[in-house]
């Protein structure tokens, strides 16, 4: 059996989630600035029995699309991938998170970086794709930091916390 995979991203480590993250998961998924920024999907509050969910979910995913960023031998955050399907099945989106006390750190931007990098070598894919809120512009400079170039403004197209919102279109490719 192969060793779990762990990507080592320098001021943060990548790795599958794993039964004991938790405590540290809801600490730091909690905030709503966090899910302000998110889809609907992501819950708020962040509860207890939303950790145990995403936990067996994400545990039990062998090829390892969604990992936490640990810090300090902490899950802080969460990166993943949702691979498109038909004509689309070359690409994937790329959604990532990180608990506001680690926020300004550069960790995001180191961890997308080596995560792009690790997904192009492990999978077909041939283009990496975000779709951030335009207004977002801490996590724009993370796209550009990480190798992304910013190809289009989906004018508005997402509705959050009941506010019609723009989006950019940000890709990196193999």
């Amino acid at each position: 059996m192969a060793p779990p995979l762990r990507i080592d991203c320098g001021p943060c480590v990548l790795r599958p989630w794993r039964l004991g993250d938790e405590a540290s998961l809801v600490q730091h998924a909690n905030h709503r600035d966090v899910w302000s920024s998110l889809r609907d999907r992501f819950p708020h509050p962040y509860t207890e029995a939303d950790a145990a969910w995403w936990i067996g979910h994400a545990a039990g995913d062998a090829q390892s699309l969604n990992l936490a960023i640990e810090v300090d031998g902490m899950a802080v955050g969460s990166m993943g991938l949702i691979p498109g399907t038909d004509i689309e099945r070359y690409s994937a989106e790329v959604g990532y998170w990180i608990g506001p006390a680690m926020w300004g750190r550069g960790i995001v931007t180191a961890a997308l970086g080596a995560f792009c990098t690790s997904s192009f070598e492990r999978f077909e894919f041939i283009r990496l794709f975000a779709l951030p809120f335009a207004d977002n512009t801490a996590s724009c400079r993370v796209l550009e930091k990480a190798g992304f170039q910013r190809e289009g403004l989906l004018r508005r197209s997402a509705v959050k916390d009941g506010r019609v919102r723009d989006q950019y279109l940000y890709a990196r490719l193999r």
